[in-house]
């Protein structure tokens, strides 16, 4: 799966970099490559990477719950005074 959104990233960007490339002449086509390559990054292999990232985490662990408040104050009393 890592080299599968690689190869979307690479390809996207590609695709941006072309359209930026092309001669004003073709500012048709050259608007439909930045395009689809905007969209390949943002709708396509940042929530890939953001799923596969995510995977097998628990999301709790990441909230601001009460209990993990707690638990924050706690290591943060009992750091050492000389750091």
């Amino acid at each position: 799966m890592k080299y599968i959104i690689l190869l979307i990233f690479l390809t996207s960007l590609g695709s941006i970099i072309y359209g930026f490339t092309l001669p004003e002449t073709e500012t048709d086509l050259a608007d439909k490559f930045i395009g689809s390559g905007t969209a390949g990054l943002f709708l396509v292999a940042m929530p890939l990477f953001i799923f596969t990232a995510a995977k097998g985490k628990n999301m709790k662990d990441y909230m601001l719950t009460d209990e993990n408040i707690r638990k924050m104050r706690k290591k943060d009393t009992e750091k050492p005074e000389n750091q």
